[in-house]
């Protein structure tokens, strides 16, 4: 069943130990300004610093409007974007992470302004500009340009300008049972794999050629500062759990096997995974 609710848009945020972004991420929320109404859900995974108590703070002054979802214990980040999702009301679900922010006060406008008229596209995302710890820019793009991606294009790694800062989702069915799917919970860059899902449904991605938001690399960042040896690693598990849990052509198994060949071969082979290698060289021969 789909949500039913006079609620347009649920702002789905996962927050651990971001004390130091989630006040200027919660007001980027605030200064939205939209015809339809909205809803935050902030799920709060157990955090040992100041972030709780922020959003507490932020709960009283806007009653009603802000919710978190919390737990006694850590669960992780995919369980707290599932349990956040579970729970969010709106007809679309747009994500943003703790320590990213939004920079455009239309953005869920222009986002639902677009999903509302044009059907065949099931996640509508935008350019983001990417800052370091010191609000310095690392890298944006000097010329969008509208972009869509298809299934292939996911499947082949084609993504450009897909942040989850910059996402929104429809609220359906399809895309909440990923949920059920075993695999989801031992990704690690798993935003990758959640729109692969969504857009398995047939459905495309739509990119706006405005930048909306900051996406922001620190030390204390999920996968954006991690070891390169450990990040290759499991790029290269992820990629395993892509061609064994979604459906590829024998022609797109072609084109994935020149990418595994040329971006993960070598790495298996000086770690002596030989028989992950030659696992996945099978499943794509």
């Amino acid at each position: 069943m789909e949500p039913q609710t006079d609620i347009m848009v649920s702002i789905c945020c996962i927050t651990y130990n971001h004390e130091k972004y989630i006040a200027q991420t919660i007001e980027s929320f605030l200064m939205q300004d939209c015809n339809f109404k909205f809803e935050i859900i902030i799920g709060e995974d157990h955090s040992t610093d100041n972030t709780k108590n922020i959003l507490e703070y932020y709960q009283r002054k806007h009653p009603g409007l802000i919710h978190m979802v919390t737990s006694d214990g850590n669960v992780g980040s995919i369980k707290n974007q599932l349990r956040t999702m579970n729970v969010a009301s709106g007809k679309y679900i747009a994500m943003c992470d703790g320590d990213d922010f939004w920079t455009d006060a239309f953005k869920l406008q222009k986002q639902v302004d677009f999903l509302e008229s044009h059907p065949e596209y099931i996640i509508c995302c935008h350019y983001t500009r990417v800052i370091n710890d010191y609000d310095q820019t690392v890298y944006l793009h000097p010329t969008p340009v509208s972009m869509e991606f298809s299934y292939e294009d996911l499947l082949l790694g084609r993504r450009d300008e897909t942040r989850i800062c910059s996402l929104m989702v429809r609220n359906s069915r399809e895309v909440r049972e990923i949920g059920l799917k075993k695999w989801y919970y031992q990704t690690y860059g798993s935003d990758t794999l959640f729109k692969l899902h969504a857009i398995s449904t047939g459905k495309k991605i739509y990119v706006i050629p405005q930048v909306m938001a900051c996406y922001r690399l620190h030390t204390g960042g999920i996968w954006s500062m991690i070891d390169p040896k450990i990040r290759k690693s499991r790029m290269v598990s992820d990629f395993n759990l892509m061609i064994r849990n979604f459906k590829c052509s024998s022609l797109q198994k072609r084109a994935l096997l020149k990418i595994y060949l040329r971006q993960y071969l070598l790495f298996d082979l000086r770690y002596f995974k030989f028989n992950k290698a030659i696992k996945t060289i099978t499943a794509l021969w």
